[in-house]
């Protein structure tokens, strides 16, 4: 491993506008990245990663600064170089692979053609010399038929084929530095698996300093030579990823690492035999485009999927994109009607009834999204959003806005918050008045599509926490659909594995994570980045 920082970071301080939540985004931050070194700076959302990455690229949003210190490439200081400079530096030295593709990637231009730019704004290669390294690039990144991925556009990619093409782009002109913004956040875990090894193997093939940002310790554990540590603007430690990982000094660093689920489960809870939520050979087909009936797209959605969730019980359903999770979830709650099958809740078929019944009956079976931002108006306040479902089922509004803020509290916020439109809430408060108005109704039964998928380590930790309280408070049954093999070892006590719209497995989930027995359980689990680092974790404390 090269000796010679390619890139340093010199006591570097940013400034933040008036009115922010602090001064600073950055404060006298000093680090270094050598050639050939993967080097993951790791800290929850607001700790100053992405706006590390966006100081080195130089491309600060307006009202933000550089206040102090120095940023050298290669010895030179990019803070003092012109943006003529920084054009040619861009790209040609240092490439940037975003968090999120669909975002960076223009929606109307091919695949082949936003990496071909790359070509033609700095070399003078020739249009086939050109289209044979874009292919080469593609195949480089592990996409399959290049030739047909390079003219297709970034909607007609999977997410994992999207961030492929990103970081196809980034490498087009052999950059000395790989900056990678949270490049596998949002990516299955066996997609999010074959990322990494594919930057690992870039970088030791082509000898590429890789500055990669993220907020999991897991991916830390698969891949980091050393770790840099940010909270609040700071670098609060930094070391090697064994001392960190094993020894970690800072109570930031500890707290969190304890905050990452173990892959283990821990030792099963007691719970009902009896059935409150009966899935019987439920199919959903979705069909989509065509005229007329013809050329329509039919995709099988959910192909004759059977589950049981015994009262007071968390039911995991796993799987990655694509596998028929979150359609089954809607299925299961009469936001999409299902095909076939029945949905038995308390001995009545939600399959079969009539919209109108269904209305009636909502109250015994809730939801909570993903997205906590999209699922909520953002016009109405956050009582208002909780005491709407209440409302409508005949609750007078001051009664169901004062049980409203009483659930606030049992959610963990305060109840004066509830004056406070959802723009004005942190992702995790936000996921919280979610859990609150699916409360508001006394379901039953809780479906929770993803509810922490979005979530910091720590805040992720904090939300699985309250969820688990608010099982034993209320006795509620929970159906918790997740691609995180993580959270569902902690949170479920049974786990079904999807793929493809059908079960190929489950049971308790000490035994399916356990002792799996199909293969691609088995492909899940082993593809976790870090494994059960947690355990080695606690092994090497203790």
């Amino acid at each position: 491993m090269s000796e010679v920082p390619i890139l340093s970071l010199d006591r570097l301080s940013v400034s933040l506008p008036k009115g922010a939540d602090r001064t600073h985004a950055l404060k006298d931050v000093s680090l270094s990245v050598a050639s050939n070194e993967i080097v993951c700076v790791v800290g929850e959302s607001g700790s100053g990663k992405s706006m590390m990455a966006n100081t080195i690229m130089r491309l600060l949003p307006q009202g933000v600064a550089i206040e102090g210190g120095r940023v050298l490439f290669e010895g030179r200081d990019l803070v003092a170089a012109s943006l003529a400079d920084m054009r040619h530096v861009r790209g040609e030295s240092i490439a940037m692979v975003f968090q999120e593709p669909m975002t960076a990637l223009n929606p109307l231009r091919t695949v082949g053609d936003q990496i071909a730019e790359m070509f033609q704004v700095h070399t003078d290669l020739s249009k086939t010399e050109i289209h044979a390294r874009v292919l080469a690039l593609l195949e480089d990144v592990r996409i399959p038929d290049p030739t047909v991925a390079a003219k297709a556009y970034p909607h007609e990619l999977s997410g994992g084929q999207r961030q492929r093409a990103m970081i196809a782009m980034a490498l087009a002109l052999d950059p000395k530095l790989l900056i990678a913004d949270e490049p596998t956040t949002a990516l299955d875990v066996t997609t999010q698996a074959q990322i990494l090894k594919l930057i690992r193997d870039l970088q030791q093939r082509k000898r590429t300093a890789v500055l990669f940002i993220t907020h999991d310790f897991g991916v830390v554990a698969e891949i980091a030579d050393r770790v840099a540590v940010m909270q609040h603007g700071v670098l609060v430690e930094h070391g090697t990823a064994a001392s960190i990982l094993n020894h970690p000094q800072h109570p930031y660093t500890r707290q969190l690492i304890a905050a990452v689920p173990p892959l283990t489960a821990p030792k099963p809870r007691r719970f009902s035999s009896e059935p409150i939520l009966t899935v019987s050979h439920v199919s959903k087909t979705h069909r989509t485009g065509g005229f007329l009936g013809r050329g329509a797209r039919v995709t099988p959605a959910v192909k004759d999927v059977s589950l049981t969730l015994p009262r007071g019980a968390t039911l995991g359903i796993v799987g990655e994109s694509g596998s028929g999770k979150s359609t089954l979830a809607r299925c299961i709650v009469r936001l999409i009607d299902p095909d076939a099958g029945s949905i038995l809740l308390d001995g009545k078929d939600w399959a079969s009834m009539s919209r109108d019944e269904v209305r009636r009956e909502t109250r015994h079976i809730q939801m909570v999204f993903q997205d906590p931002f999209g699922s909520l108006n953002p016009r109405r306040k956050a009582a208002e959003l909780v005491a709407q479902g209440p409302i409508v089922h005949g609750t007078p509004r001051s009664t169901a806005i004062a049980e409203a803020k009483r659930l606030f509290e049992l959610v963990g916020l305060d109840p004066s918050a509830g004056d406070r439109f959802p723009h004005e809430f942190s992702g995790g408060q936000r996921q919280r008045i979610g859990l609150a108005r699916a409360l508001a109704l006394k379901p039953d039964v809780l479906v929770a599509d993803e509810p922490v998928s979005a979530l910091d380590v720590s805040v992720q930790a904090q939300v699985l926490r309250l969820l688990s309280e608010l099982r034993e408070r209320l006795g509620l049954s929970i159906v918790f659909i997740t691609h995180d093999l993580r959270v569902a070892a902690q949170v479920c006590d049974l786990v079904a594995v999807m793929k493809e719209g059908e079960i190929v497995e489950h049971g308790p989930v000490a035994q399916v994570f356990g002792r799996p027995q199909h293969p691609y359980t088995q492909a899940l689990i082993a593809s976790v980045p870090g494994g059960d680092f947690t355990a080695e974790h606690e092994a090497a404390v203790s």
